[in-house]
């Protein structure tokens, strides 16, 4: 079901590592070629091109592409009383765990008569996508709208593709439990828009055919999707901020032979359950643990609802089980690896995961599964996927927030800098800067 990498014996560095670690191959360059003629088409038709393509790629015929409020209301009262707890504590511990992100201004005296401050500002407006395929994401809501309120983002746009097979009254709309989760959290800009198209929605924003703004372009767009959603990103990036090009999901566990088989096993299916081409990784130094995961995995894929979903992606190129000699090796390899979601579950395991370097998000001991931090453990679960997290962090409320320097000198203390301006002004064969602070001084 799922391969073997013996990686025991072996002396590789990190740039070794990268090349041989288990990874989803995500060919975003070549789905460009697809996503461009869709952005166009949104840029120069709008919501007329909107809803063409929703009908072609989603089979359903929309009226409108922004949901009516009484829509948001409708699923709000009629969701089930369970998760609608659910999602208010999750709601709750974001919001708790956000709130503690908020960045300060500070100004620095440079000298005296000269301060540098740095201003925090939210963007203007953000478009927040929300996946409906395979799955329905509620939690996504969650993770994306909190942070961009507790940054104070003035103007929130959520949207998610409109489903052919909803519930009665709900046809042609995203999923209802979507749209009570935008309810809940007081979001009433809402579109039924999926795909490269609504990445494109947001970056030239959307009139109807009388001319009329309909949707209005956004300064940043954020949240995971599918390859076509990654590739408009990627085209349309400078035009709009983006967070990430989010690819599958992706689980790796370090574990030795005090990790629970079992456990392990269950998390490694609980990802591969997004996605035919999710990642599931175990690196560990005991054979012994990872025959015993093996055959935990077995019986429960065979059990479990999406039985030949999980099954594709355990067994595909991207998913494995790493043999190393020792826990310092497997450290080396899940920082080559720079997974999405990590666990930790080693004896000592707070102090191992004290040592990881890249990952979105790392998860210690065996009572901190990923799936909690899917829901309810407060953190954020838009994260960097296919090793961007070595250089990238997961979503937060610095996502939506820009740094401004505001430079503020009086007459004194800008010529007692004046000399050193315009020395570096005319080593960079630039004089007229120079000139500019001379002009201040005359005579």
């Amino acid at each position: 079901m799922i391969r073997r990498l013996d990686l025991r014996g072996q002396q590789l560095n990190s740039r070794d590592l990268r090349t041989v670690v288990p990874r989803a191959g995500l060919d975003v360059e070549h789905a460009l070629d697809t996503v461009r003629p869709i952005c166009e088409q949104v840029r120069t038709h709008g919501v007329a091109a909107l809803i063409e393509l929703t009908e072609k790629f989603d089979g359903v015929g929309l009226d409108a592409i922004r949901v009516p409020a009484e829509a948001l209301t409708r699923a709000l009262d009629t969701l089930d009383a369970a998760v609608r707890a659910g999602l208010e504590e999750s709601i709750r511990r974001a919001r708790l765990v956000h709130d503690d992100q908020r960045r300060e201004d500070t100004t620095t005296q440079v000298v005296a008569g000269g301060t540098v401050t740095e201003r925090w500002l939210p963007v203007d407006r953000v478009g927040l996508y929300v996946p409906g395929g395979r799955a329905v994401y509620p939690s996504s809501v969650v993770m994306n709208v909190v942070p961009a309120q507790v940054a104070g983002v003035r103007g929130i746009a959520v949207t998610s593709p409109a489903q052919r097979d909803n519930p009665a009254g709900f046809e042609g709309l995203p999923h209802p439990t979507i749209l009570a989760a935008c309810a809940l959290l007081g979001v009433d800009e809402v579109y039924g828009i999926g795909g490269a198209q609504a990445v494109a929605m947001f970056a030239y924003g959307a009139k109807s055919p009388e001319g009329e703004w309909i949707c209005e372009p956004a300064d940043l767009v954020t949240g995971p999707g599918n390859i076509y959603v990654t590739a408009a990103k990627r085209l349309l990036r400078g035009l709009i901020g983006i967070d990430s090009e989010a690819g599958p999901t992706e689980i790796a566990v370090l574990a030795d032979e005090t990790a629970d088989p079992d456990h392990v096993a269950s998390d490694l299916i609980s990802q591969a359950e997004h996605d035919p081409l999710a990642a599931a990784v175990l690196v560990t130094d005991s054979p012994a643990l990872a025959e015993a995961v093996e055959a935990k995995m077995t019986a429960r894929v065979a059990t479990t609802k999406h039985t030949e979903r999980v099954s594709t992606a355990l067994s595909g190129p991207q998913s494995a089980i790493v043999l190393v000699d020792d826990v310092d090796a497997g450290l080396a390899v899940v920082d080559a690896y720079a997974a999405e979601h990590l666990e930790i579950q080693t004896r000592d395991a707070e102090q191992v995961a004290s040592r990881v370097r890249n990952a979105g998000a790392i998860f210690i001991g065996p009572y901190s599964p990923v799936s909690l931090g899917d829901y309810c453990a407060g953190s954020n679960h838009v994260l960097p996927t296919g090793g961007c997290a070595c250089f990238s962090s997961g979503l937060s409320v610095q996502s939506f927030l820009r740094g401004i320097h505001v430079v503020n000198y009086d007459r004194a203390a800008l010529e007692g800098v004046a000399g050193h301006v315009v020395a570096l002004a005319n080593a960079e064969d630039l004089p007229a800067h120079g000139e500019a602070v001379q002009a201040r001084f005359p005579g």
